[in-house]
């Protein structure tokens, strides 16, 4: 909310609609949620959501030759990612995946689901799932 504020007094028109979709969006999964309060893992979820909403809209875009819509996509993309915790980069994510396997024993791509669920534990939100699919992947291979 403070943001909003703060993008309605500097007239950030690109952050106050992106904030304000965020809010809606929220709002909408605290309905559905409801009798029980939403939680912040929740608001979490619907964050990276929308990221990866944004992510494929911009790769739709280009493809059809829309480089202005890409680009207003990747400006809201950019505001959205600020409220997400640091990702976890490539290698960090390998060590992690490299970890799993070897503690559950992991062989072939058929091992993936079990192996896929606990390096999403272990990350806790800060490794994007598609790396971590291509990491798991290219390691059972």
């Amino acid at each position: 909310m403070a943001d909003v504020k703060e993008a309605m007094k500097s007239k950030d028109q690109l952050k106050l609609n992106t904030l304000r979709f965020l809010q809606a969006a929220v709002k909408n999964r605290e309905i559905e949620l409801r009798p029980n309060a939403i939680t912040s893992d929740e608001v979490m979820g619907v964050i990276k959501k929308l990221v990866k909403q944004r992510k494929e809209s911009i790769e739709q875009y280009q493809n059809g030759g829309r480089q202005d819509l890409a680009d207003q996509e990747a400006a809201e993309l950019k505001v959205l990612e600020g409220y997400l915790p640091a990702q976890m980069g490539r290698d960090q994510v390998e060590k992690v995946v490299t970890e799993v396997i070897a503690a559950l024993g992991a062989k072939t791509v058929k091992d993936m689901g079990p192996v896929m669920k606990e390096v999403i534990a272990r990350t806790a939100g800060t490794a994007d799932n598609k790396t971590v699919s291509e990491v798991i992947k290219s390691k059972l291979t």
